[in-house]
C-alpha cells in the first residue's frame, strides 16, 4: 500500500487490475524479493510512503513464528533499508517475526528515504480469542506484546502504527490523534470470520472518530494455508469514506492523503475543540 500526499499501498493482497497470486509463500527469500519488486514498481508510479502487509515473509500461522524468527537488524530489514534508500521513499515494512532476548515479537519496522530505521513497532495487543466453531487463536502462547506506541514524521504527514488486532483498541488511535497523527497504518491479516464482520467497520470507526486517514494492508488470500486471510487492503478518509479498496489477490493499491480535506473536516466538525476534558480523558502512559 502506498500512503502520503501521494499515498500508495504495496501489498500482497489485491483487487481490480490485480494479477492472481497464491499470496505469501513458504520461502522467506522469495517473499522478500517479491515485496522489494513491488516497492520499486510503486516508486515508479510516484509513491512516497509504501506499506507492506503483516507477516509478509511467511504465511500467517502462529506455529510458524519460531521457524521464521530473525533479529533486527537482520537479513530482511537490511533488504527493506536498501530498497527504501534506492527508491527514496518511506517504507513501512509490514511485519516480521522478531527474536530479542529469548522472546518473539510480531514487529513492524519503518525506514526513511536514506535507509535509516525510523521506528520499530511491536504488536501491542495479542490476538487471543475464542469464537466457538469458527476460530480460536492464542498468540500469547508464542508471542510477547510490545510496550510502546510508535509514531514517525514525514514531509507529508505524521504517521501512527499498529498491527492487526491493535486496530480494535480505540484508545490507541485516540492517543495517536492527540499526538498529531494524520494517518494510521495497520499491517493486518484478518480471518474469514472477523474480516467480513469487522474489517471495514473498524477502519471507518477509527478514521471517523479521530478525523484522520486509516490504511490497512493485508496479505493476498491463499485458500491452501491453515490461516486463510480476508484480504481487502483499504484506505479510509477522515469523513469515514472508503477511498481505495483491494480485493483478495495481489496488487498495489494507491490512495492520496489530502491534508487540506482533513483540515476542512476538522474545521467543519471541531470535535477536538469540543472534548470535555473536565469529564473524561484518554492518556498515553508510555511513549
Amino acid at each position: 500500500m502506498v500512503l502520503s500526499r501521494r499515498a500508495m499501498a504495496s501489498k500482497r493482497g489485491g483487487g481490480a487490475d490485480s494479477q492472481p497470486s497464491a499470496g505469501v509463500e513458504a520461502c522467506k527469500s522469495n517473499n522478500v524479493h517479491r515485496a522489494c519488486s513491488l516497492v520499486r514498481e510503486a516508486a515508479k508510479q510516484g509513491a512516497k510512503i509504501v506499506s507492506l502487509p503483516e507477516c509478509f515473509t511467511f504465511p500467517y500461522c502462529l506455529e510458524s513464528f519460531p521457524d521464521f524468527v530473525e533479529k533486527i537488524p537482520g537479513e530482511t530489514t537490511q533488504k527493506l533499508s536498501e530498497v527504501a534508500k534506492e527508491c527514496n521513499l518511506y517504507l513501512i515494512g509490514g511485519s516480521i517475526s522478531e527474536e530479542d532476548a529469548g522472546k518473539i515479537y510480531n514487529t513492524c519496522t519503518v525506514f526513511g528515504p536514506d535507509g535509516t530505521l525510523l521506528v520499530k513497532h511491536r504488536k501491542i495487543h495479542l490476538f487471543d480469542i475464542d469464537i466457538p466453531g469458527k476460530i480460536t487463536c492464542q498468540e500469547s502462547k508464542v508471542l510477547s506484546p510490545g510496550d510502546s506506541v510508535s509514531i514517525f514524521d514525514t514531509p507529508y504527514c505524521r504517521v501512527g502504527l499498529g498491527i492487526c488486532y491493535d486496530i480494535r483498541f480505540a484508545e490507541l488511535a485516540q492517543v495517536y490523534a492527540q499526538r498529531g497523527c494524520q494517518l494510521l497504518v495497520y499491517p493486518s491479516a484478518f480471518s474469514l470470520t472477523t474480516g467480513p464482520a469487522h474489517w471495514e467497520l473498524l477502519q471507518r470507526s477509527r478514521a471517523l472518530d479521530n478525523q484522520l486517514y486509516v490504511a490497512t494492508v493485508s496479505p493476498a488470500r491463499d485458500e491452501n494455508v491453515s490461516f486463510v486471510v480476508w484480504g481487502h487492503s483499504t484506505v479510509v478518509n477522515p469523513w469515514g469514506e472508503v477511498i481505495a479498496k483491494a480485493g483478495i489477490e495481489e496488487m498495489i493499491l494507491y490512495a492520496d492523503i489530502d491534508l487540506k480535506k482533513l483540515a476542512e473536516i476538522r474545521e467543519q466538525i471541531p470535535i477536538f475543540k469540543q472534548k470535555r476534558s473536565d469529564l473524561y480523558a484518554v492518556e498515553m502512559k508510555k511513549f
